[in-house]
């Protein structure tokens, strides 16, 4: 279903018409006053300008967020004085989460209640990180009247941030959190699509008391500010989610520093339903892992490999309710799929549709909503008989796109599974247990869920395995990453080392 619920779309009070950077403090021009354009995804039309940082910019956040870290109060603060500033800052995303999803929607094209919920996540995830500081304890290990040692856990340095344009907020509340918990200071890069939401940051720590210098946040393009803050020989950490292909190009730039890494990546997750599998329940989670988010999501079941037994049974009934999908302007709270976040990936999404034409059994959607003659929306599509050699069953697409495979054996459910350069998460659906642990263990994926859709618990580890990804963050592997791990060791007894040198003298 794809007429628009409201004829006339709310456009958010009291938009910004320009976003600068902030830095060491303050709001700031670029060093060069270059600016670029920031669209508005249901019409396409430039409604702010955003500074365009280049290296000039980023030498000077990075010179800030390093004074704060040597010379201020951040990173010599006891855990629980930080935890306090975080759980404030949380209260304030909670206090202002209608205003953010506001502003999200209209930025990013998502819709305004799956914005809603991402604002309430990035507030969770401050809350957690101010938790588990306080929670967590380091190794000690002790060889009885001989020695001690002990893990002395300490802040980096400067955390280089680079964050995607889908559901921005709250990814980079993902990388904040910690990284801030930790005693790091950062100079956060958010995607150029989508600067909106990032510029509040400033307000929230300011009033969080999250010291000067602290965070600083610079805008521009990935080839510029983001490509100087990879290179920044005073910024050893890099947490990056995006394209693998940015990832890649990062780990090279990174090489020369040797930098820390931690880079989310894409993904092209199967979704595995056997027979056996509860269907009602699976087509549920597999329309909703697909088209949520308008697709635009890295763990995105975009594969769905299901078992000949039911295979034409779930085709159609899975092409039905997709057809049923509510595709809207994103301020609407019916909407269930609003317009991609830019006229460049709009392109990309299409192209990928007509090529799929020509490689699949088109079932549902296809094309632009009649009903929307601008703006980047597009039906929720669905293509059938995929084979595994096709690019739409190969290749991320990102969009509210979806390929369908029969399969027959488990063998060959896990051959298809295993089958792409990806390896982010994975979707099993069947009521044998035996088989779904079995599955799990031998699918190529940093996450598995089975028999549900993408529940995330903050405590597990979070990242993919081959083109998905490099490292993993969440819960403790989040202090990991964002820590020195110093080990400290004390002799309790006579030192029992060999003496050398005690050769008579002649």
């Amino acid at each position: 279903m794809t007429t628009p619920l409201t004829t006339t779309r709310r456009v958010p009070a009291d938009l910004p018409e320009r976003i600068q950077h902030y830095i060491g403090g303050r709001f700031v021009d670029s060093v060069d006053g270059d600016t670029f354009d920031v669209l508005d995804p249901v019409t396409n039309q430039t409604y702010l300008r955003a500074a365009a940082g280049k290296k000039a910019d980023i030498d000077l956040a990075v010179a800030a967020a390093r004074k704060a870290f040597t010379e201020g109060p951040w990173p010599r603060m006891l855990p629980r004085e930080r935890s306090r500033v975080l759980h404030r800052i949380a209260d304030i995303v909670e206090s202002r989460d209608e205003r953010l999803a506001e502003l999200e929607s209209f930025d990013s094209g998502l819709p305004i209640t799956q914005a809603l919920g991402q604002a309430r996540r990035a507030a969770e995830n401050f809350r957690f990180f101010a938790d588990l500081i306080v929670a967590q304890t380091d190794d000690a290990f002790k060889v009885p009247g001989r020695q001690l040692n002990y893990v002395n856990r300490k802040p980096i340095g400067v955390a280089g941030l680079i964050t995607p344009w889908n559901t921005p907020f709250m990814l980079e509340s993902w990388k904040l959190g910690p990284a801030l918990a930790t005693g790091n200071t950062v100079v956060l890069k958010p995607a150029e699509f989508t600067p909106l939401s990032a510029s509040l940051w400033a307000g929230i720590f300011e009033e969080a008391g999250l010291p000067e210098g602290v965070f600083n946040l610079v805008n521009g393009l990935g080839e510029d500010a983001g490509d100087a803050l990879v290179k920044h020989p005073e910024v050893p950490l890099i947490s990056f989610t995006g394209e693998s292909s940015t990832g890649s190009l990062i780990f090279a730039n990174s090489a020369p520093f040797l930098k820390g890494l931690s880079m989310e990546l894409g993904g092209k997750s199967p979704a595995i339903v056997f027979a056996d599998a509860d269907l009602d329940a699976a087509i549920d989670a597999t329309i909703f892992g697909v088209f949520s988010l308008n697709g635009e999501r890295c763990t995105a079941g975009s594969r769905i490999l299901v078992q000949r037994d039911v295979y034409d049974e779930f085709v159609e009934r899975y092409a039905a309710q997709a057809d049923r999908v509510t595709v809207g302007y994103p301020d609407d709270p019916a909407t269930e799929v609003g317009a991609l976040v830019h006229p460049e990936h709009y392109a990309k999404v299409m192209s990928y549709v007509e090529l799929g034409k020509t490689e699949g059994r088109l079932v549902a959607g296809g094309g632009r909503p009649e009903e929307f003659p601008e703006g980047n929306f597009v039906r929720p599509t669905v293509f059938a008989d995929v084979s595994p050699d096709a690019r739409i069953f190969q290749e991320e697409i990102f969009g509210p796109v979806v390929a369908i495979t029969p399969f027959d054996t488990d063998e060959e459910a896990l051959a298809l599974a295993n089958n792409t350069k990806y390896g982010l998460a994975a979707y099993v659906w069947t009521s044998d247990l035996k088989r779904a642990h079995n599955f799990a263990q031998n699918v190529e994926a940093g996450m598995v869920w089975l028999n549900s859709n993408n529940v995330r618990d903050l405590r597990t580890p979070f990242g993919g395995v081959k083109a998905s990804g490099l490292g993993h963050e969440g819960g403790y592997r989040s202090i990991d990453f964002y820590t020195d791990q110093q080990a400290v060791h004390i002799t309790l007894g006579p030192a029992h080392n060999p003496t050398f040198g005690k050769a008579q003298a002649h």
